[in-house]
């Protein structure tokens, strides 16, 4: 089993930014690609980026594109999501997810493992 554990969230103005981290553990499942999600209130669970096993490959929502940055650790088993300019409709809880690929993916149902989610609070 993999657990992911994700940090970072909270509650900044319109126009910040913050960090988002997820860190796993547990059996080595191989190379795993990695997506963030976030769903709000009242609203179903919708991606955010993704990144390959490698890094080398990511893929972005088109409401984040330009303001997010998502990336890899040294030790590949943290993924980070940089999120600049932030606005009222980034509010959710963020999710990471894994999978048992080396590939990214923007479809939800392809992931294996998710965390248990963060919250970010975005007021304007």
């Amino acid at each position: 089993q993999v657990q992911l554990v994700e940090s970072g969230g909270g509650l900044v103005q319109a126009g910040g930014s913050l960090r988002l981290s997820c860190t796993s553990s547990g059996r080595d499942v191989g190379p795993t690609g990695m997506g963030w999600f976030r769903q709000a209130p009242g609203k179903e669970r919708a991606f955010v980026a993704t990144i390959s096993w490698t890094g080398a490959k990511t893929y972005y929502a088109d409401s984040v594109k330009g303001r997010f940055t998502i990336s890899r650790g040294n030790a590949a088993k943290t993924v980070y999501l940089q999120m600049n300019s932030l606005k009222p409709e980034d509010t959710a809880v963020y999710y990471c997810a894994a999978k048992q690929s080396p590939l990214g993916s923007s479809d939800p149902h392809t992931y294996d493992y998710w965390g248990q989610g963060t919250q970010v609070t975005v007021s304007s």
